[in-house]
């Protein structure tokens, strides 16, 4: 099913999703976009041999089988999910890692159970504060380092899932079969996949993938100093028309994607003189928590000629996009206006 992807490495898997796949407001398991660090089963653990152990700073250490997850309540969340990385490539200045263009997103109806269930189970000492997690997933190079990732408590507890089912089916192996950890409105960095144990810390996880990615720096910069990459930034893709496109004059409809993690999207506007002037675009479809909000602007061009057009979105907390992304080392948030402009041609 890669075959339809923009693959961009095979090993570790990572490849992005056409963009006429991110036309509807559910994408499909298929083509929904892989992001991965290491090297997960060839084929799915045997649901006997999976366990899911809780254990660090607790009152009771917890080893629970499918089964037991199965049994508790069941929630059904849709959740924009966003690689860290997305529309890296989309920079005027290179940034290192994978070229991803817009392609490192898409929205699923994830159903599994709220984390803070499990850990009210387990009971937590006073001084856990952060919660990390651990996939199955083996380490790619000769370090051996693992894909472990931490989060606040507070996060983990208000606002993060266990899933086991993304889109009504079992979850896909390439997207963590047979539990991962979704933090809702957050980065893919922050929703381990092949989940088998989570850990109470009293301060964040430290290790590579925790200190030395998914940090917002700059040349010269301790990684470490910078910024850990958390929640999705305010940002609207353009999905229709396609960038390059030849069009005929008349009614162009100008549609996409708004997101921006744990807000909603209050307004989106479209400019198709380079930002020289701006109209309002119509917010349409499903509206729910966490998932992307489609938009359509329908264009009346009756002249022929180039034409560059640019999408700008507000979220429900009055933040808007910029105009240009903040650059960093890694490439992380870029949610630019003019960086996801796209150019087409009327005749």
């Amino acid at each position: 099913m890669e075959k339809k992807m923009r693959v961009m490495t095979e090993k570790p898997l990572n490849a992005e999703t056409p963009i006429e796949y991110l036309r509807s407001w559910i994408t499909d398991n298929s083509v929904f976009f892989k992001r991965n660090q290491g090297q997960f089963m060839e084929t799915p653990i045997e649901l006997s041999d999976w366990k899911l152990s809780i254990e660090g700073l607790v009152e009771k250490e917890l080893t629970l089988n499918f089964e037991d997850i199965r049994r508790m309540p069941k929630v059904e969340v849709a959740d924009t999910l966003e690689c860290s990385g997305n529309s890296r490539s989309l920079f005027k200045d290179k940034a290192s890692g994978n070229p991803w263009t817009i392609g490192g997103v898409g929205n699923a109806i994830w159903g599994g159970i709220w984390l803070k269930e499990l850990l009210d189970r387990a009971g937590l000492k006073d001084n856990a504060k952060h919660v990390s997690f651990e996939g199955l997933d083996k380490p790619l190079g000769s370090a051996g380092i693992k894909f472990i990732r931490s989060i606040p408590l507070e996060k983990a507890s208000s606002s993060t899932l266990l899933v086991y089912e993304m889109n009504g089916k079992p979850l896909p192996l390439k997207h963590g079969y047979p539990l991962r950890a979704l933090a809702l409105g957050w980065t893919g960095a922050n929703c381990v996949k092949w989940l088998h144990k989570i850990t109470m810390l009293d301060r964040p996880y430290e290790g590579f993938f925790m200190d030395k990615v998914y940090r917002i720096f700059q040349k010269g910069e301790d990684p470490k100093s910078g910024e850990v990459v958390k929640d999705i930034t305010v940002k609207s893709i353009i999905t229709e028309p396609i960038k390059g496109e030849t069009l005929p004059a008349g009614i162009v409809p100008v549609r996409g994607s708004a997101y921006t993690g744990e807000a909603g999207i209050q307004q989106v506007e479209v400019s198709v003189d380079d930002g020289k002037t701006w109209k309002a675009a119509e917010l349409i479809g499903l509206q729910q928590p966490y998932a992307w909000r489609h938009w359509e602007y329908l264009w009346d061009v009756k002249k022929k000629g180039e034409y560059t057009i640019m999408a700008r979105a507000t979220d429900t907390q009055g933040r808007r996009q910029p105009e240009n992304a903040h650059w960093n080392v890694l490439g992380y948030g870029n949610n630019g206006i003019r960086e996801h402009a796209i150019v087409v041609h009327i005749v």
